[in-house]
């Protein structure tokens, strides 16, 4: 009876303070739904830092300045990836199955309310990734950082992981909930490997290479690179590139969730 009677106010009538309010509550209550669920946490945080532990701190104890900069950036990567496209992509796909988000659609709340909580969200979670693999590289790994290249990575990361959340989102709106975790860890993994994230691109075969550009995690690698001071490439080549990956899976995924909900 509560929601039906708060779904009777429109919309309309609420004052900007409302607005805003009902905003920060979204995103709110979004960012501690997460924070409380450690099934999504743990591995979003303990897969990137476990990686970086074993192959960038480990096994390349005595790697050179480039070498050590290009493993902090490439699993920075690595990292920032994961809660765009499992935060919005599994999470999305099971709110559609369990009718959560036909529930929030009644709610006289601003619509862009709910999908700004996820993004800020997968923020969030990125700049925990983020910020725990720059402890470990400045401590575990004894590299030197300065301060703004270490805020330009944080900046990085968290920028970053929004076309990852627009390709979650389009993933979440066409899977069910049960497919959806399989769906992006087929999108997630093969595209961490082919934009080398985990192998240098030289190292790997030239056909490779040349189809790394397709990738948008390639671009944001060069992007973190750059912000470590080894980029070799205009940044906004790469921003505009990102950009453009966000904006189509964002306009496809809610012209197909207005569609079939």
């Amino acid at each position: 009876m509560s929601v039906i009677a708060t779904a009777a106010v429109p919309l309309s009538a609420m004052t900007p303070r409302r607005v805003l309010g009902a905003y920060l509550e979204e995103a709110r209550s979004e960012c501690l739904r997460y924070l409380r669920a450690p099934a999504f946490m743990l591995p979003v945080i303990l897969f990137p830092t476990m990686f970086y532990l074993l192959f960038g701190i480990v096994m390349n104890n005595h790697a050179g300045y480039d070498a050590a900069r290009y493993l902090l950036a490439s699993y920075g990567v690595f990292g920032v990836m994961s809660p765009g496209l499992f935060g919005f992509g599994v999470s999305l796909a099971a709110e559609r199955d369990n009718g959560l988000l036909t529930l929030k659609r009644a709610l006289p709340m601003p619509p862009g309310a709910y999908l700004l909580g996820k993004m800020l969200m997968a923020m969030l979670a990125a700049a925990v990734v983020i910020t725990l693999l720059l402890l470990m590289a400045l401590v575990l790994a004894h590299l030197s950082l300065t301060l703004p290249q270490a805020s330009q990575l944080l900046l990085t990361g968290m920028l970053g992981v929004l076309p990852f959340c627009a390709m979650g989102m389009a993933v979440g709106v066409l899977v069910k909930g049960q497919g959806a975790p399989g769906v992006l860890n087929l999108i997630y993994l093969p595209m961490s490997f082919l934009s080398g994230l985990w192998i240098p691109l030289p190292m790997l075969p030239a056909l490779l290479q040349h189809m790394a550009p397709i990738w948008p995690s390639a671009h944001l690698q060069q992007l973190a690179l750059s912000a470590l001071g080894i980029g070799h490439t205009a940044p906004w080549a790469h921003v505009l590139v990102l950009g453009s990956y966000g904006t189509a899976f964002f306009l496809f995924a809610v012209r197909r969730l207005r569609r079939a909900g």
